[in-house]
């Protein structure tokens, strides 16, 4: 039975470079159009760490060097990356769609995302973005630019930006428009770039939304029938990577909190994915659910064949 399926496409499903990344989609394309090729509407979200990180490194490379170019905000290097990372994505889709002749068109929308600008995690910034400094070049920072600086495992300082969870995907309505048409949409790429609003209205923030909790929102908004998260495992595990590792077929909300509570979910990896899921499956229509699982098993994993299954 056709579905409505909203994927959240993690670093193994790109590259880290834009050769790279060019080779690597090819085969993320293929699996995209399996699922729409067995009648499913698909909508697609996508990280970009690597690659705004990337972008932004050598924007600040650039704006300090002796030829320097204007500084561009991190907002702004947010939104190169959607375009680089869509553009890519959507050829490989459509080379795709050509081989096996399917008339279908994909497009990549350059997707804001409000955050609240109270957010707590504006007064807590965690995610690291950018280069490693020295100490007394980080301090220059912070005096010269006002940015925030962590030392990083004793391998330098690094700037940390919010991590603000997603309030209102902005270009929604387009997003809609889009796919009543037909069209396979590329949206909210690396989590949207992060907007709050203010008196002269909408404005980029430095921030990075978690790309798993926008495509979450995206699917709840949507009405989706399955939030399907392609991350580098096949399964969900606890006790992971030990000899007692136990892979699962299936969590309620339940064993959600009970796993969760009990820390088995690593904070970088792992937890983001379960807490968007939980969110999408409390919150999404009846019968709604939420698969995780690698980019490789997707199909079988929607067949019910493989993969994490999450449901009320």
């Amino acid at each position: 039975m056709a579905k409505r399926i909203v994927i959240a496409l993690g670093g193994n499903a790109l590259g880290h470079t834009p050769s790279e990344q060019i080779r690597i989609v090819k085969n993320t394309a293929k699996t995209i159009v399996d699922l729409i090729e067995d009648g499913n509407e698909v909508v697609i979200g996508h990280g970009n760490g690597p690659q705004v990180g990337m972008i932004n490194l050598a924007m600040e490379y650039s704006s300090n060097s002796p030829m320097s170019t204007p500084y561009m905000p991190f907002a702004e290097c947010g939104a190169m990356s959607q375009g680089y990372i869509g553009y890519q994505l959507q050829q490989a889709i459509e080379n795709e769609l050509k081989i096996r002749k399917i008339s279908k068109d994909c497009c990549t929308i350059v997707t804001q995302v409000l955050v609240d600008k109270d957010d707590p995690a504006f007064k807590h910034p965690t995610k690291p973005v950018g280069a490693f400094y020295s100490k007394e070049e980080a301090k220059k920072f912070e005096n010269d630019k006002g940015f925030i600086f962590t030392e990083d495992a004793g391998r330098g300082y690094r700037r940390v930006v919010a991590s603000p969870k997603p309030q209102k995907i902005i270009e929604l309505n387009s997003i809609k428009t889009l796919i009543a048409s037909g069209k396979i949409v590329i949206s909210c790429g690396g989590g949207g770039i992060p907007v709050v609003e203010s008196e002269q209205g909408l404005r980029g923030v430095a921030a990075v939304i978690d790309k798993d909790w926008s495509c979450a929102k995206l699917a709840l908004d949507l009405e989706a029938d399955s939030l399907l998260i392609l991350t580098a495992v096949d399964k969900v595990s606890i006790n992971f990577n030990t000899k007692d590792q136990v892979d699962l077929d299936s969590l309620n909300l339940e064993e959600i909190d009970k796993y969760i509570a009990e820390g088995e979910f690593a904070k970088g990896s792992m937890l983001p994915k379960i807490e968007a899921c939980k969110n999408f499956i409390m919150n999404g229509k009846e019968n709604c659910h939420a698969i995780i699982t690698s980019l490789e098993r997707a199909d079988q994993a929607l067949k019910g064949r493989t993969g994490t299954i999450l449901e009320k």
